[in-house]
């Protein structure tokens, strides 16, 4: 059986310098006393229990096998083509028929094949607003389909930019208040690389 002994004083002050330092994690109204070498103090450490480890809860729902995966409404990727032209008819139902036909000859165009973006934006602004000004209904944006190049970059590069570009801008100011309808061309006028164009009345 070890002999017990009460601290000396140089002990006593270390530990209580020890004491005005530590912080329990999990502090109680009642301390429990320490009873090392027989000393009646309270233990500073006695709180300092190691923590349960949490576990956390999964951010996945339930899933069995079989089952099939949830499809997310929304996301952040750019529309598709299809999307940036499906904005509805607003215009007359017969002229829009015959203009997907390819029976109304466009009355000016434009080809912005081979510009980049920054060239291809004020020169088909100024074209749509010229064309707006002299009265016209129904013009060609000539866009091209684009070309497969090398991506030498991390972010993956789209193809034909014009192509999916264009539509965008006629949406947006300045041309969207003028532009009254934006569909595909026919074969006959470009088909997939370029688009009608229908004007507002002025």
């Amino acid at each position: 059986m070890s002999r017990r002994r009460t601290l000396r004083p140089e002990e006593e002050e270390l530990w209580q310098a020890v004491a005005r330092t530590a912080r329990p994690m999990h502090p109680r109204s009642h301390a429990p006393v320490n009873r090392i070498e027989g000393a009646a103090h309270p233990h500073p450490l006695a709180d300092l229990k190691p923590r349960e480890a949490e576990i956390p809860k999964s951010w996945l729902e339930p899933f069995r096998l079989g089952q099939k995966a949830r499809v997310a409404k929304g996301h952040d990727l750019a529309p598709t083509l299809a999307e940036s032209l499906n904005n509805g008819l607003r215009m007359d139902a017969k002229q829009h028929d015959r203009m997907v036909r390819g029976k109304l000859a466009p009355e000016a165009r434009i080809d912005l094949h081979g510009m980049t973006l920054a060239e291809a934006h004020p020169e088909l602004i100024r074209f749509v607003l010229n064309a707006h000004a002299a009265g016209l209904r129904l013009v060609l944006v000539i866009t091209g389909k684009g070309k497969r190049r090398e991506d030498l970059g991390p972010i993956p590069q789209r193809m034909g930019a014009l192509r999916h570009q264009v539509p965008q801008w006629l949406r947006l100011s300045p041309l969207g208040p003028v532009v009254l309808q934006v569909t595909e061309a026919h074969l006959k006028h470009g088909g997939a690389g370029a688009y009608y164009v229908y004007l507002r009345r002025r």
